[in-house]
C-alpha cells in the first residue's frame, strides 16, 4: 500500500504520528430483532440498565472534568443527564418494545432517528445543540446495549492517537483535555477557526480544512500530522517516517532550548522593550502561561464559561473563575475579553436569533449592549474579582465611539452599585477596546481619547477588512495576515493610540508566526498576545535581534502591494537575521 498525502489548512504546528482514531458521528446502522412477547420485560430491563451504565459514564467523565479543568467546563454534560431522565423518550422505547415486539437496541434507535430528524429541521441554534447532546447519549446507551466498542467515543482511547473528524466542537474540545491525543485532522475549519484555537491551546498538531478526509482515512491507519505546513500522510512509507522523527527530534531540541529564556525580558539587543503575553480559553491552562514564559494573559476568553450549558453562569461563579485566574498568574497582568458570543460561537442558554450573516450580526458587544442583564452580571463578577490581581477588561467588536460609551455607562452604574452595596474592587481598573472592525481603526483617534488601551483581534479584523469568512476552509486562501490592506489598518491604530499615549497590543493569531512578529515588532506594537506554546519562539526571535532591524522590515513590508510579496520577503528577512529560529 503507498502513502497518500492530503493538504489542508495549517491549524497548530508540530509534528505528530500514531494510529487514527475516527470520532464517528455518522448515522446509526441497528439491526432488526424481534422479540417473544414474554421478553418484553426482559428487553424492557436491560434498556433501563443500558441507561443507568450510561448515567454512570457520565458523571465519572463530570467528576473527571470538575477534577481536573473546573465546574464550569463540567456542566457541558448537564445536557446529557438530562436526556436520560426525559420521560417522553422514555416512555416511547418502553412502550415500542411491548407494541412493536421489538429489540430495545433497534426500538431505541428508531426513536432516537426522529428526534434527530424532528429537530434537524429546526433553525434554532439552542436546539441544534440538543441534537447533538441526543446524538451523544444515544451512542453511549447503544454502546451498552449492543455490547459492542463500534460507537467510537474519546473514553475508549487506549494509546495515543490521532483523531480524526469532521469537525471539533467546543463539547468534544472539552473532553479531549488529559485523553491520548497527540493531534487532530478534521475535514472543515479555518486557520483561525475555533478549533484552530482550541488545537493551538491543547498544544498538539492540528490540520483542518481537508475536506473529506473522514472518507479517506480508516480506524487504526498509521498517520503523520505536519500541522505546520498542513498535511496529513496516510499509511506513509519508511523513509517518509524515518524522515519525520528525525524532523521531531529537532523540534524537540529546539524547544528544549528555549526553556533558558522562560524568565527573561522580550528585549531586542538595543533595548526595545515588548510584552509577551498569553491568550487564554480556559481557567485550566493558567499553569502554560508561566510555563512558556510568558508575562501575563493579554486576551482571556470569556464565553466558555458560558457555551454548552442550561444555565447563564452566575456572578458568583464567574467572580471565582476569574479571581482563579487573577491569582494564578499574579503579579503578571490578566485582560479579561468581555462576552463574545455569535459568529462561529453560540451558548445554549439564550435564544439568540439566527442571522443570515452570523459574523455581521448580533454579536460580541451588540449582543452585551442588548442583553444588559447577561452584560451587568459578567461586568459585576470582573470588577469584584479586581481586587485579586492585575486585571484589566476590554470589550469586543466595538464599531465606534458611540458603542464605547455606552458600554462605559453601563459600567459606570456597575460601579455605583458596588460602591453602595461596600463592595470592593479596583476602582482605576483599565478598560480597552478591541480593534476588529474597519470603523474602529477609522476613528480611532477618536476612540484612543476615551479608552485605556487597545488590542487589535486580527482574527476578525482580516476577515472584515478582506471580506474572508475565516472559519471557511474555501476561502482560506484568501485570509491574508500580510496583506497590505491589514498592514495599513494595524499601523493606523498603533500610531493614533500612542499619539494619545495608550498603549496598543495584538492578540490574534498572527502574532504566532515568528515571520509576521517580526514585522509587528517593527511596526511598533507595544505587546503581544498569542498561544502560550508560540510565547517562548517569539520571545527568542525579540532578544535575538535589533529593534532598528525589525523596523527596517516592517517599513520596506509597508511599500509593498500584495500579501504573497510581504509575506515572502519577512520570512526571507527573518531567515537572514536569525537563521536557526526555526
Amino acid at each position: 500500500m503507498s502513502e497518500l498525502v492530503l493538504k489542508g489548512v495549517p491549524a497548530a504546528g508540530g509534528i505528530a504520528y500514531g494510529p487514527a482514531f475516527i470520532l464517528d458521528k455518522q448515522e446509526f446502522i441497528v439491526p432488526k430483532r424481534t422479540i417473544m412477547p414474554e421478553e418484553a420485560d426482559c428487553e424492557i430491563a436491560r434498556f433501563e440498565e443500558a441507561i443507568g451504565q450510561a448515567r454512570l459514564e457520565i458523571n465519572v467523565l463530570k467528576e473527571e472534568i470538575v477534577r481536573n479543568i473546573g465546574p464550569e467546563q463540567a456542566r457541558i454534560l448537564d445536557a446529557h443527564l438530562m436526556v436520560l431522565e426525559d420521560p417522553t423518550l422514555l416512555g416511547q422505547v418502553t412502550s415500542g418494545i411491548r407494541r412493536h415486539q421489538q429489540a430495545a437496541e433497534y426500538v431505541f434507535f428508531n426513536v432516537i432517528k426522529q428526534y434527530m430528524a424532528a429537530l434537524s429541521k429546526i433553525q434554532d441554534e439552542y436546539l441544534r445543540e440538543r441534537a447533538a447532546d441526543v446524538n451523544d447519549i444515544a451512542r453511549r446507551i447503544l454502546k451498552f446495549l449492543t455490547q459492542e466498542d463500534k460507537w467510537h467515543d474519546l473514553d475508549l482511547l487506549q494509546q495515543d492517537s490521532i483523531i480524526v473528524a469532521h469537525d471539533i466542537s467546543p463539547s468534544d474540545a472539552v473532553g479531549m483535555y488529559h485523553q491520548k491525543i497527540i493531534a487532530f485532522v478534521t475535514d472543515i475549519g479555518g486557520r483561525t477557526s475555533h478549533t484552530a484555537i482550541i488545537a493551538k491551546s491543547l498544544r498538539v498538531p492540528a490540520v483542518v480544512g481537508l475536506k473529506d478526509a473522514t472518507l479517506r482515512v480508516s480506524n487504526g491507519d498509521f498517520l503523520i500530522v505536519d500541522g505546520k505546513k498542513g498535511l496529513i500522510i496516510i499509511n506513509p512509507i519508511q523513509p517518509t517516517r524515518e524522515l519525520y522523527t528525525k524532523e521531531q527530534s529537532k523540534i524537540h531540541a529546539s524547544l528544549e532550548k528555549l526553556e533558558d529564556l522562560r524568565d527573561l525580558p522580550a528585549q531586542t539587543m538595543d533595548g526595545k522593550r515588548v510584552s509577551i503575553l498569553a491568550n487564554l480559553e480556559l481557567s485550566r491552562e493558567t499553569d502554560n502561561v508561566r510555563k512558556f514564559g510568558a508575562e501575563g494573559i493579554g486576551l482571556y476568553r470569556t464565553e466558555f464559561l458560558y457555551m454548552n450549558r442550561l444555565d447563564l453562569p452566575g456572578e458568583d461563579e464567574q467572580y471565582e473563575a476569574y479571581r482563579r485566574v487573577a491569582e494564578a498568574v499574579a503579579p503578571f497582568p490578566v485582560t479579561i475579553r468581555t462576552l463574545d458570543i455569535g459568529g462561529d460561537k453560540f451558548i445554549s442558554s439564550v435564544q439568540v436569533p439566527k442571522d443570515m450573516s452570523p459574523f455581521l450580526g448580533c454579536r460580541a458587544i451588540r449582543f452585551c449592549l442588548e442583553r444588559q442583564d447577561i452584560f451587568t452580571t459578567q461586568l459585576r463578577a470582573i470588577l469584584r474579582a479586581s481586587v485579586h490581581g492585575r486585571i484589566q477588561m476590554m470589550y469586543p467588536m466595538i464599531s465606534g465611539l458611540s458603542e464605547l460609551r455606552q458600554a462605559n455607562a453601563i459600567l459606570g452604574d456597575v460601579r455605583r452599585s458596588l460602591r453602595e452595596g461596600r463592595i470592593l474592587f479596583d476602582d482605576q481598573i483599565k478598560v480597552g477596546v478591541m480593534i476588529e472592525v474597519p470603523s474602529a481603526v477609522m476613528t480611532a483617534d477618536a476612540l484612543a481619547k476615551e479608552a485605556d488601551f487597545f488590542s487589535i483581534g486580527t482574527n476578525d479584523l482580516i476577515q472584515y477588512t478582506l471580506a474572508v469568512d475565516r472559519v471557511n476552509e474555501k476561502t482560506a486562501h484568501l485570509y491574508e495576515p500580510s496583506h497590505p490592506a491589514l498592514l495599513r489598518m494595524i499601523q493606523r491604530t498603533v500610531d493614533e493610540g500612542h499619539k494619545e499615549g495608550i498603549p496598543v497590543g495584538l492578540c490574534g493569531e498572527m502574532a504566532s508566526d515568528p515571520a509576521l512578529a517580526l514585522l509587528l515588532l517593527g511596526m511598533g506594537l507595544d505587546e503581544l498576545s498569542m498561544s502560550p506554546s508560540s510565547v517562548l519562539t517569539v520571545k527568542k526571535m525579540v532578544r535575538s535581534l535589533k529593534f532598528s532591524d525589525a523596523q527596517r522590515v516592517a517599513e520596506e513590508a509597508m511599500q509593498m502591494l500584495t500579501g504573497q510579496e510581504v509575506e515572502e520577503y519577512v520570512t526571507v528577512q527573518l531567515n537572514k537575521l536569525l537563521p536557526h529560529l526555526l
